[in-house]
């Protein structure tokens, strides 16, 4: 009896570690249906590099699955429209759940660090031209020139005025808060720029060489 009990409970704890490992596995899984903050962090992703138009909501609908869809195809993954492990690593995303890498995640960390960036720069600026900086900076993480992560394109040396001046320790203004959420929401009214200089105070030659994109404000967004 004892060495039937003793074999029932080996084979109860046996179910017991497989079904953990299958609700770890489930849990860095994101299909149609699934909610939460890294559907939205999936989303933002796919947003930024072209592949979602539809809304960064951290709702896994059917315009997510296309998106993911055209996401895998495009990098050689099988096409099933399922966020699993091998997406997930080409998204720049942790397995477990987390953001990694990439640093664009919408976590309140982020939120807080680009919106006093952007008070600091922008601070008087029109909410789009607002929004406008938190982009160029988002911009810049997926760009092989720069850091790629938020803090390390923040905190690159010579990078923004605002760090030299002492701009980045004012009180962060309201609009600057939402102009950050919108920014790591996807919103880019920049255009794809990853410059930005006021055009009354540059001196710089090489950036008044850059290409321009658009102007909003008192701010030119290049290229």
């Amino acid at each position: 009896m004892a060495r039937g009990k003793g074999r029932l409970l080996g084979l109860l704890a046996g179910m017991l570690a497989l079904t953990v490992c299958l609700n770890a596995v489930q849990a860095a899984t994101y299909r149609q249906g699934s909610t939460g903050q890294q559907v939205r962090t999936i989303q933002d992703k796919l947003k930024r590099w072209g592949y979602y138009d539809g809304e960064v909501d951290g709702v896994f609908g059917s315009g997510t699955r296309a998106a993911v869809v055209k996401f895998q195809q495009k990098n050689g993954l099988t096409a099933d429209g399922v966020v699993g492990q091998n997406t997930l690593r080409a998204l720049g995303m942790s397995v477990s759940g987390g953001s990694s890498g990439g640093g664009t995640g919408t976590g309140e960390h982020d939120v807080a660090l680009l919106a006093r960036v952007i008070s600091a720069e922008a601070r008087g600026e029109p909410y789009a031209g607002q929004v406008a900086v938190g982009a160029v900076i988002l911009n810049r993480i997926e760009h092989p020139s720069f850091p790629s992560t938020l803090a390390g394109v923040v905190y690159q040396p010579g990078a923004f005025t605002c760090m030299v001046d002492g701009q980045i320790d004012q009180p962060v203004a309201e609009s600057a808060r939402r102009a950050a959420q919108e920014a790591l929401n996807g919103s880019d009214p920049s255009g794809g720029a990853i410059y930005y200089f006021n055009p009354a105070t540059a001196t710089s030659a090489w950036i008044w060489s850059r290409p321009l994109i658009k102007t909003i404000g008192k701010h030119r967004f290049c290229s």
